[in-house]
């Protein structure tokens, strides 16, 4: 056990502030998680939600260095690795059942709940909302103060911003800001959907399914709850479309025939893709009376953007590289830089020793070189992630460039 010679704060408690706290703590490191939602109920980890597959070198890699591979593979198997893409008439022209996969899913809320699972309650202070952060150096010594409003300030030597896209931390390190990407996302949910929707349970399978045509996309994830987890991308220069055509206000069911209707390409796809986004609707709204739709808009940062290294305060994940999602590339990223911001962590203690000074001299370093591999890890990351979004919605038929893609990666079952 090291002595507590700083005081580290991770502002987001996601898989990588999660993964990040709890490899500090397995190393005998004190850090405080601060995360603006309260702790989620049970009743609420057990809600359909998103399902996320990890990789071997990234993801799986901070798995197996927390000790919970054994744990993890247990909780997977809700969405499989099968994958289904589908024109936009609703011909499916590609399939496989995951046979050469080495991605395992796994749903955000179980992987959270896994790993909060093995950190000792008072490390994370649930309800703290992050009004600002503020950073002083008195006669060569960096501090960060953090204002969390009615919760009081904390003052601390080394704060990490887990606190993705729009996070607060990043603004003592740079003034870029997320970019709007010409895409926006509506996600909604069909629950029992083999007892219910038998046939649309056969037509998306047990894991992946997607559907491309003209820019635009339907993409489904299986889930907990025999659920089915549907995306709805609609590709629109305009950054305010959910209040412009009026759908901010809307429930899902109310929604339905405005998505499905003349003014969205969707109108002219096939039947059995109107039919699950239109069960999806139904569903979301029975579920959860009175909510609005969920639709938002896509950000990314600017591709290599990098910032000069500044004392006391790093980010990582979404907050230092958010990208677009559908290469699923995300979580991984943001799981391999919390690995390695920890051994940079770790390392400095070891050499720093009981010594404050000479541990935070130490720890400076280790974290600038840190932030120079991150962002070379991350510019290779987003022109792959460029690369996937572009088959997917660059052409008009973006099914049939993916299908090519995976036969031409050797995944196809012919």
């Amino acid at each position: 056990m090291f002595s507590p010679q700083l005081k580290i704060a991770i502002i987001g408690a996601g898989p990588a502030g999660l993964t990040l706290g709890l490899l500090l703590h397995k190393r005998g490191i004190s850090a405080t998680i601060f995360e603006l939602r309260q702790r989620p109920t049970d009743e609420e980890f057990a809600k359909p939600t998103g399902s996320l597959d990890l990789h071997e070198g990234s993801g799986l890699a901070a798995i197996r260095e927390c000790d919970l591979l054994d744990e993890f593979v247990s909780l997977t198997g809700d969405c499989t690795e099968a994958q289904r893409i589908s024109d936009k008439d609703g011909n499916i022209i590609y399939a496989d059942e995951g046979e050469s996969g080495n991605r395992p899913e796994i749903s955000r809320h179980k992987i959270v709940k896994l790993l909060l699972s093995h950190l000792p309650p008072p490390t994370i202070k649930w309800g703290h909302k992050l009004i600002c952060a503020k950073s002083s150096t008195t006669s060569g010594h960096t501090e960060i103060e953090l204002d969390f409003g009615e919760n009081g300030k904390r003052i601390l030597n080394l704060v990490i911003g887990a606190d993705g896209a729009w996070s607060k931390i990043r603004t003592l390190l740079t003034d870029v800001k997320p970019q709007y990407v010409g895409m926006q996302i509506i996600t909604i949910n069909v629950r029992q959907i083999s007892t219910k929707h038998p046939h649309l349970a056969e037509f998306i399978g047990t894991g992946t399914f997607t559907s491309l045509g003209n820019r635009h996309g339907i993409f489904s994830q299986r889930s907990v709850q025999d659920s089915a987890r549907i995306y709805i991308f609609i590709s629109t220069q305009d950054e305010h479309f959910a209040s412009t055509n009026g759908l901010s206000t809307k429930t899902a069911a109310q929604a339905k025939g405005q998505l499905l209707g003349d003014d969205l390409p969707f109108s002219r796809w096939g039947a059995n893709l109107k039919e699950l986004v239109a069960v999806a609707c139904d569903d979301e709204s029975a579920n959860d009376p009175g909510a609005n739709i969920d639709i938002r808009p896509l950000y990314k940062l600017p591709a290599g953007h990098t910032w000069e290294h500044h004392l006391g305060a790093t980010v990582i994940g979404d907050a230092a590289h958010l990208m677009s999602p559908p290469a699923g590339e995300g979580v991984n990223i943001a799981m391999k830089d919390s690995l390695l911001l920890s051994q940079a962590i770790v390392k400095a203690h070891e050499i720093g020793g009981q010594d404050a000074v000479s541990l935070r001299d130490a720890l400076d370093p280790l974290i600038k070189d840190f932030e120079v591999d991150m962002a070379v890890r991350a510019k290779e990351m987003v022109k792959g992630t460029l690369e996937v979004s572009e088959m997917m919605f660059g052409g008009e038929d973006g099914a049939k460039t993916m299908a090519n893609w995976f036969k031409s990666m050797g995944t196809s079952p012919e």
